[in-house]
């Protein structure tokens, strides 16, 4: 058993290449051989949002605070809001972030296969990120 301090792993800022705005990562566990699973917390300033991504094993997001948008490939966006739940199946492209006037921080938790947990792909533009329904 290991205990790990809240605020003892240093927060860091979501790399431009794979965020549009501000976003901050702040880094909860990582996986512990033989286990796989890592999480956590992402703030998404208003406005910020992901990259377009998938995950080998799915991923798991519980909206801690505020409200935002969602979007798997294919799908239309939708809103999100705090004590939401979201499940993205294995491989599912998606993007995920706050809404234009209100920041959003979320749980994320995932597995790793092969040591990856997370594929990067292209900028979610300005369009895909206002086209709620």
């Amino acid at each position: 058993m290991s205990i790990t301090r809240g605020g003892s792993q240093p927060s860091r800022k979501g790399p431009a290449e794979n965020f549009t705005g501000s976003v901050r990562v702040d880094p909860l566990f990582q996986a512990n051989a033989p286990a796989r699973t890592a999480g956590a917390y992402v703030t998404f300033e208003p406005g910020a949002r992901s990259a377009w991504h998938s995950h080998p094993l799915g991923q798991t997001l519980i909206v801690t605070a505020g409200s935002g948008r969602v979007q798997r490939w294919g799908g239309p966006v939708q809103e999100i809001r705090q004590g939401d739940v979201i499940w993205t199946p294995p491989g599912q492209k998606h993007w995920h972030g706050a809404s234009p006037t209100t920041a959003m921080t979320h749980l994320a938790i995932q597995e790793q296969l092969d040591g990856k947990a997370v594929e990067w792909m292209e900028k979610v533009s300005d369009a895909q990120y206002g086209s709620l329904p």
